[in-house]
């Protein structure tokens, strides 16, 4: 995930400077598109699930020959979409539609042996991010990559508003705080996911007005939301902070598409919130925490590494006021480049090498 973090969005840069010429299996904005989305975000999630789900459910984890085998198939789609273009279609997309399944079966499998219900929207919200996925490669039509965003917005909601509060309290609890401060409301939080699949449907029936208005209610509920969480009394804890400022691009991206539908504000505003902001960010964000946990190291933050969440979160700026047209083009789209791969950089280079040895505790895993 981060080594495609690192090569594709420099590479889609190079592609479209005409500086490379990639015999791309996808229209060049689509295959840009599509491994930011299903290549990029889909490895975050695999990722996050095969350790979390395993926790959650108190299964035995994936490794070994498994798990190989299925990177082997998310590195087939990366490699076909991004050489293939002689490939047969059918190829192409059906490698690439196998991997988001594949890990729906292994966490479905774990949810049904432990009958955790809970866990089942999260199964719900990747049935939808894989319906989008397929309608994306079929008929390369925006509006599927725009639903898959909203998808990938309501798990964030969903893994977020879990990790997220929970964090805090701890946090809140080593600065010699009162940890009840954080408040969560599960009312809340299922108005904050009914609401985008709401507004998802509009989006696919083609009612702009009505999506409008759900992605301003999204947007304000998730403030809301937010605000109960008191992300800026552990502004002090970098691994902390990173996390609220990140969820906080899920309801700029929501009110900048309602601006998008009411006011004309660019598409891409609201698309690049919520892709380098909301999923670019919190990806870099959980990964820098739960990769200290999962190999049996305290929570000190490397060298480093708080420089790469304020580049992340620059990245994700400059890319939506360049979509606003208040930076030139090639400027602005270099710029948050650079951004991009410093922050995802710098974690491969903190990180590689205590995810590739055994856990520093001395426990498997």
């Amino acid at each position: 995930m981060g080594l495609l973090a690192v090569i594709a969005v420099p590479l889609w840069v190079l592609q479209l400077t005409g500086a490379v010429h990639l015999p791309l299996a996808l229209p060049a904005l689509y295959w840009h598109q599509h491994e930011m989305l299903f290549g990029f975000l889909t490895a975050a999630i695999a990722g996050f699930l095969l350790t979390a789900v395993c926790v959650w459910t108190q299964t035995e984890r994936t490794c070994g020959t498994r798990l190989f085998l299925l990177w082997l198939v998310w590195l087939a789609g990366r490699l076909l979409l991004t050489f293939g273009a002689g490939a047969p279609a059918w190829l192409v997309h059906s490698v690439n539609l196998a991997f988001l399944p594949l890990v729906m079966l292994d966490t479905g499998w774990r949810v049904w042996q432990a009958k955790q219900t809970r866990q089942v929207m999260i199964l719900v919200v990747l049935g939808l991010l894989w319906a989008m996925q397929i309608g994306f490669v079929l008929r390369l039509n925006p509006v599927y990559g725009h639903g898959a965003l909203i998808m990938a917005l309501a798990l964030i909601s969903i893994v977020g508003g879990r990790i997220t509060p929970a964090f805090t309290r701890g946090g809140l609890q080593r600065l010699g705080l009162a940890p009840d401060q954080v408040r969560t409301t599960p009312k809340l939080d299922l108005a904050v996911l009914v609401t985008m699949a709401l507004l998802l449907a509009s989006m696919l029936l083609g009612w702009p007005a009505a999506a409008g208005r759900l992605a301003l209610v999204a947007g304000v509920l998730t403030l809301i939301r937010l605000y109960g969480w008191k992300g800026w009394k552990v502004r002090s804890i970098p691994l902390l902070w990173v996390l609220h400022q990140s969820i906080l691009w899920v309801p700029i991206a929501l009110l900048l598409l309602a601006g998008n539908v009411f006011l004309g504000w660019p598409s891409n505003a609201w698309s690049h919130a919520a892709g380098t902001g909301a999923i670019g960010c919190l990806v870099l964000g959980v990964v820098a925490r739960v990769s200290l946990g999962h190999t049996g190291r305290p929570l000190v933050l490397p060298k480093g590494l708080i420089l790469a969440f304020v580049a992340i979160q620059l990245a994700a700026l400059v890319r939506v006021i360049t979509a606003f047209g208040l930076l030139p083009w090639p400027t602005g789209i270099g710029t948050s480049s650079v951004l991009w791969t410093l922050a995802y950089g710098l974690f491969l280079f903190r990180y590689t090498h205590m995810l590739a040895s055994p856990r520093a505790d001395g426990r498997a895993g």
